[in-house]
This record gives C-alpha cells, structure tokens and sequence, in this order.
C-alpha cells in the first residue's frame, strides 16, 4: 500500500476532517470536534513528505506536479473518497487531505467494532467501485488494497522479477540492447523468451520501478540505489539504476522479507555471541556479494531478540527490514532519510542508541566517527571492502595520514572486538555456502595492533583457536571436509595457496590443486 494511506485511515478512526502534511513539521490532523492533533511524535522531512506525495500523484498529473509544484485530484481509498491538494513553494512540499465520506452509492454502513477501518467499507461484488460523486477534473483509478506503487510497475518488469524468483535468481541485469540476465548460484545466465532490451523501454520499466525522488537523482546524477517491495513476489529489492555507453541500465537484488537464520547460515557460536557485546567495533568485510548484509542482518537479529536496547541502522539503501522484538529499532537511508553516512553517524550519538549498525564505512570521517563512537560505549557493526581479516586493520590505519596512523593503531586496538571476513562459494549440489574467517581481539593480539605487528597475527591466531579464532584456509578446508565445495571452488577462492595446499595434506585430502589449476 502506498505509505499515505496509513495516515489517511487516521483520519476515519480519529473522526477527523483534515490532514496536512508540511515539511520539517508534524503531520497534522484537525478533527471534526476538538483541537488538532499531531499524528507522529517527529517532524517529517522534505524528501519524505515528497515521496508521500508521489506514491499517489494520478500519471496524469505527475508532470505538472514535478515542473509547476501543484496537483489536486480525488483519492479513493478502500471505499472512502479524499481530496488531496500537493503544492510546492520555494521548495518546501506541503500535502492536503480532506475527507470527503464513501465513495460508494448507496452510502456504506459504519464499520463495526471489530473491524478495522479498512475492512469497513469493502467494495460491493468483484466489479470495480462506481465512480467518485464528488465533482473533481482529474481522479484517480480507485484502488484496493494496493501494494507500493503496484499499479504503476511496468508489465515488462513484473514477468522479469516473476522469471527471477522462480528460476531462484539473487540479481537481475536489465541492459540496453542486450537481453536480461539473472544471476544463479553465482553464474550469469540468460533469460529465455526475452528479446534484447531497447533503450526507451528500459527508461519507462526504470521510472515506473522508482519513486520521484530517486528517478529525480537518477536523472541528476546517471546513479541511483533504492529498496522497492516486491509483494507479488513475497520480497524486497535493492536497485540500482545507471548510465553506461550504450544507454541505462538497472540491477535488482533479491532481499527476503524474511530475517536470514543464523543456523541456515552455518554462523559459528563465537560469532553470534557478537550480538551481546556491550560495546566495542565488529566488522564485517568481504568482496562485494559475499553476503556481508546478511550476516549483519542475522547478527542484528539476534541482538533485538536478546537485548532491551535502541538499535539504529544507516544503511544506502534499507535491505533487511527489523520489527521490534527486544529492542527498539530505527533504520535510516542514506539519501532519503540522512545525507551520507558520515552525517548520519554523527547525528546518531544524539539519538541514544545502545547498537548502531553502518551499512558501509566508505570513507576516512565515516571509519573516524565509528571509532569514536565505539569508544564512548556503543557497540558499532560496520562492513568493509577487504578480502581478509589482517587486511581490514591495515585498510583502516592506512585511511589516515601517517602522523595519525599511530593514534589509530591504539584506538583500533581498543575499540575493536572482531573482523569477519567471508567469501561466497557455490555449494555441492546447488546453491551457495559462506566461508568465515574470524579474528577476536585478544590481549595479545592488541598488542600487536599497537605495535605495528599485523604481520604476527595469523600465528596467535592459530594459537589462539579456543578464542573463536579461524583463518580463512582451515573454514575452506571444514568445507571441504563436509562436502559441501568442490576442491578447485576452494581453491580458487583461498587468499593463500601454497599454505591452502599444506592445510589440505595435513587434513588427508589426498588431491593437488595445483594440477587442476593448470588444467583449468
């Protein structure tokens, strides 16, 4: 459903008359008998307040909404009529709503304590509404019981998802003048019965998949990422639009509306203890599509089933959606709800969280800011592009100038708890299995961090297995010991060859990689 109509069935259960929605202010509800009242407890910012508007902006009138800054239209809603006025002055967007009673002829019964405001008014038979009595120019289809921005979907894009889902697809590649690819266990392949995909066709499948404000930035900036909720298909999807040399393009990940199970994950016991920490920095990092969200995404899970907390997430864009359970959870989005990372980190120690998840740490500030705020008593979860666990230390003190690096080098050793690092390989069998290496800052490890000495840490780590310690050829070689990967898979994927050879001997499984990889 279209986010407004949550705040327009307040309406009908506060017996109210009008909404208005202004930006930077509180949504607003006059009632039909006593004074206004506000209907969430913070302000709501502009780019919401146009995202509200161009969830129910009529096609017709979304050009004159977009250039001139002013719409008006009927909105029938389950059965109830309102008349909606958008207008825009000095870029400040402002939403009217009056309720204007049933859209329905004869009049529909008042709705019973035991049902909900939208049940009430249902529409009479399988056959669509009668027309809307209040007089207006321009008026919406009536919808029931819509899904976000459902009628709008562009029917290309609807057989596309529905191909992807069923096929068990994790990613789909729509690009000009060549025909849709979906990503299977790791491979591309292409989609049958879809023809190559024309530049015009692609830009009307894009705009009608993004809301104003993205296809607003897509047109600015040739980039765009967003979360679209994919009902029909039970999930969600992260996008990205893009520009390259032949035309635009747009990539869809499958996220499920389902939080990730640690179990199914094969997530080790000293990894899940993270969701407890009191304070500290854990990082999680690998290459891109190693899984590194849904890891965080169970790890969090866990945490607001075991905790009594505020956790707060900044994320580009929202993937896994949290429901309170144990804690209160608020999930923010770069570019809708907050600037950049770094701006809504900074924003986030006024905010008293007790977890706070960053969904990249891209830059210098970003990594500053998480350290500080790790060593004033938060527990911090981040992700970072690295390929191994020793890496993810060097890759965070390298970020500074040299006359900061030792400063760093104590904070990180003070601040940081564990790195993750995890790789993706495709399972015996179909499907894919993750691969963990785990670093936890021991004493002695510390230690190390401070001196300078990464170059000593694989050793205490092998030292140190009671610990949770693991490197990341002994987790490929478990994976080889259970069946689950093929030999050259784990190979391939191993940082280092010669000692992922050794570790296989040591372990008696009798075959040479270094033949297959020749032969490969």
């Amino acid at each position: 459903m279209a986010q407004l109509d949550r705040l327009l069935t307040q309406i009908i259960t506060k017996a109210g008359r009008r909404l208005e929605l202004k930006a930077d202010r509180k949504p607003r509800l006059e009632l039909k008998a006593g004074e206004p009242i506000d209907l969430l407890p913070n302000p709501l910012p502009a780019v919401m307040v146009e995202v509200l508007a161009g969830d129910v902006v009529p096609p017709g009138l979304k050009a004159a909404w977009q250039k001139e800054g002013l719409a008006e239209f009927d909105y029938d809603l389950a059965g109830q009529c309102f008349h909606i006025r958008l207008s825009r002055y000095l870029e400040t967007p402002q939403i009217q709503a009056e309720h204007l009673g049933p859209s329905q002829i004869p009049p529909v019964p008042p709705p019973s304590k035991a049902a909900t405001p939208l049940e009430a008014a249902p529409l009479p038979g399988p056959a669509k509404p009668a027309p809307i009595a209040a007089g207006s120019a321009v008026r919406e289809a009536p919808r029931s019981a819509p899904g976000p921005r459902k009628s709008q979907v562009h029917p290309l894009t609807e057989r596309l998802l529905a191909a992807l889902l069923e096929k068990q697809g994790s990613d789909l590649h729509c690009t000009t003048h060549e025909p849709p690819l979906i990503r299977v266990h790791g491979d591309m392949m292409e989609l049958e019965g879809f023809g190559p995909l024309d530049p015009a066709t692609l830009l009307e499948m894009m705009e009608a998949l993004a809301a104003p404000n993205s296809w607003q930035r897509f047109e600015e900036h040739h980039d765009a990422d967003f979360a679209y909720t994919y009902e029909a298909g039970g999930c969600r999807l992260r996008v990205n639009f893009f520009q390259d040399r032949v035309g635009p393009g747009m990539v869809c990940r499958v996220i499920p509306n389902q939080l990730p199970d640690p179990d199914n994950l094969g997530i080790p016991e000293p990894v899940r203890r993270l969701a407890t920490l009191p304070k500290g920095l854990v990082l999680v990092t690998g290459p891109t599509g190693s899984g590194k969200s849904t890891t965080l995404a169970a790890i969090l899970d866990l945490a607001n089933q075991k905790r009594k907390d505020h956790i707060l997430t900044i994320e580009d864009p929202i993937e896994f959606v949290h429901p309170r359970k144990g804690c209160l959870v608020n999930q923010r989005e770069v570019g809708t709800h907050t600037d950049s990372f770094k701006s809504g980190l900074r924003a986030a120690l006024r905010e008293d969280p007790d977890v706070v998840l960053v969904g990249e740490m891209r830059d210098l500030e970003t990594i500053a800011i998480a350290l500080e705020t790790a060593a004033t008593g938060h527990l911090v979860f981040g992700t970072l592009h690295t390929s191994s666990a020793i890496g993810t230390i060097d890759r965070i003190v390298d970020q500074f100038p040299s006359d900061r690096q030792q400063q760093i080098r104590v904070m990180l050793a003070d601040a940081l708890k564990c790195v993750v690092s995890q790789v993706l390989l495709k399972r015996v069998g179909g499907g894919r299995v993750a691969a963990l290496e785990t670093l936890f800052i021991t004493p002695a490890i510390a230690n190390l961090m401070r001196e300078g000495k990464n170059f000593q840490i694989p050793s205490a780590m092998q030292t140190g297995r009671s610990y949770g310690q693991r490197l990341m050829n002994d987790a490929l070689v478990e994976l080889l010991q259970t069946r689950k990967v093929e030999p050259m898979e784990a190979y391939l994927k191993c940082p280092d060859k010669e000692s992922f050879i050794a570790s296989c001997k040591r372990a008696g499984i009798p075959f040479d990689l270094r033949l297959g990889e020749a032969e490969a």
